[in-house]
């Protein structure tokens, strides 16, 4: 695959809403996102296969006002609760899982402002989301210890020098801000902002996972990019203060959930139409068509009874940490939130996998054909489950039940 540099991409066009704009209310952005979603399932197996980068279908999104459905009524948004967000992102995961990943780290500033203390920087930054703005993020590097950052910000004056490599920087080739983090010369972390064409910032399109390779989750070079002091933001996924648990923590996690279980009813949408329209009954099938052959039944029912599952369990976890946001972000309410996101994970991991699975036996050998790119749900599933491996959740969730054990405060729970 080639490199795609920043330079070589043409910057996403900046909404012409003011920012003193209201976003639109939660039932127009519903029918919004709605009216768009046959637009970003046309053709997402052929840009997956040919590595189409799904720019039209992530920015139009953004456009319809997608990521301020949490942002609070009183400050010009929706409204929308943590169940209606996960809603809408199985719904555009079971059009495009790369699309509704990608998204993920626009959703995931907007709930670190709601969850951080600090009022001046979410009216700092609420306009600029209302306007249709799109921040995304530049994570985790390679080549140290998990979790380990190199990257380096120094002071310069009036302002400041970062310079470093990030890895995993989901949505960045789609979005108009990076957020990242880097060490200070005090070996603190600083997070800041950057806008896309800040000179010195390169994003390239170099990652080469076996699934979710449309999610622009590569590489990004900070090569001595200034920092002005207005770009340093607290920690937009909330990070831990002072060791308090964050319900940004849940959500992010549950998010992926979310992607899976969207997988799960899109691999179950692609077993009908290929039973429906291109199979063909096996040579000693009782059946005359594919519909009818009881094997094939067999295997669509399961799908669907693991798409529904994966839905449910993804849903109920949703309002556990909707209920946590109504307790007042009360410790012991988050931890429950926590629990129910972890085993709502390992379910939604095991279901979408199986669901893919049984999707080949809905034909014969016409089913890997290349042509169809019906191994994407597995591979992308599998992706989305490596992030965070699902033992871990059942084992967190045991120890629990068992013990009494708090989930780790590690990002992960």
């Amino acid at each position: 695959m080639s490199e795609t540099l920043l330079a070589d991409a043409p910057v996403p066009t900046q909404s012409p809403v003011p920012p003193a704009a209201k976003a639109p209310d939660l039932a127009e952005l519903k029918r919004r996102v709605a009216a768009l979603l046959p637009a970003v399932r046309e053709g997402a197996e052929a840009r997956e296969r040919d590595h189409v980068l799904p720019r039209e279908q992530v920015r139009s999104l953004v456009a319809a006002g997608l990521l301020t459905l949490r942002i609070p009524v009183r400050d010009g948004g929706p409204g929308g609760s943590v169940r209606e967000l996960i809603e809408l992102v199985i719904d555009i995961a079971a059009a495009d899982s790369n699309v509704a990943q990608a998204l993920r780290p626009g959703f995931l500033f907007v709930e670190g402002l709601l969850a951080g203390p600090d009022e001046a920087v979410r009216q700092r930054w609420w306009p600029r989301c209302l306007r249709g703005d799109f921040i995304a993020n530049a994570g985790w590097e390679i080549g140290g210890a998990n979790g380990a950052i190199a990257t380096r910000l120094r002071r310069e004056g009036d302002h400041f020098r970062v310079k470093g490599s990030k890895y995993y920087s989901t949505g960045g080739l789609y979005a108009d801000w990076i957020s990242t983090v880097a060490l200070d010369e005090q070996d603190k972390e600083v997070r800041f902002v950057l806008p896309r064409h800040r000179e010195g910032l390169e994003l390239l399109d170099d990652f080469d996972a076996m699934g979710q390779r449309l999610t622009a989750s590569g590489t990004t070079r900070l090569n001595d990019v200034r920092v002005e002091a207005a770009d340093i933001v607290p920690h937009p996924t909330g990070g831990l203060a002072e060791g308090r648990r964050t319900v940004v923590t849940p959500l992010a996690q549950l998010f992926l959930g979310a992607v899976l279980a969207g997988i799960a009813r899109n691999a179950l949408h692609d077993a009908v139409a290929f039973a429906r329209l291109h199979a063909r009954p096996i040579k000693h099938s009782s059946a005359s068509r594919s519909v009818d052959d009881p094997y094939v039944e067999l295997s669509v029912g399961e799908i669907s009874a693991r798409a529904l599952a994966a839905e449910a369990v993804v849903l109920r976890a949703a309002e556990r940490i909707d209920a946590a946001w109504a307790a007042g972000l009360d410790q012991d309410a988050i931890v429950h939130a926590s629990i129910d996101v972890a085993q709502a994970q390992y379910l939604a991991s095991e279901s979408a996998l199986k669901a893919a699975e049984l999707l080949f036996d809905v034909g014969g050998a016409s089913t890997t054909s290349r042509r169809h790119n019906l191994d994407r749900h597995w591979r992308n599933a599998r992706t989305v489950s490596n992030h965070n491996p699902r033992h871990w959740k059942a084992a967190v969730v045991g120890a629990w039940q068992l013990k009494d054990a708090l989930p780790p405060a590690s990002g992960l729970f």
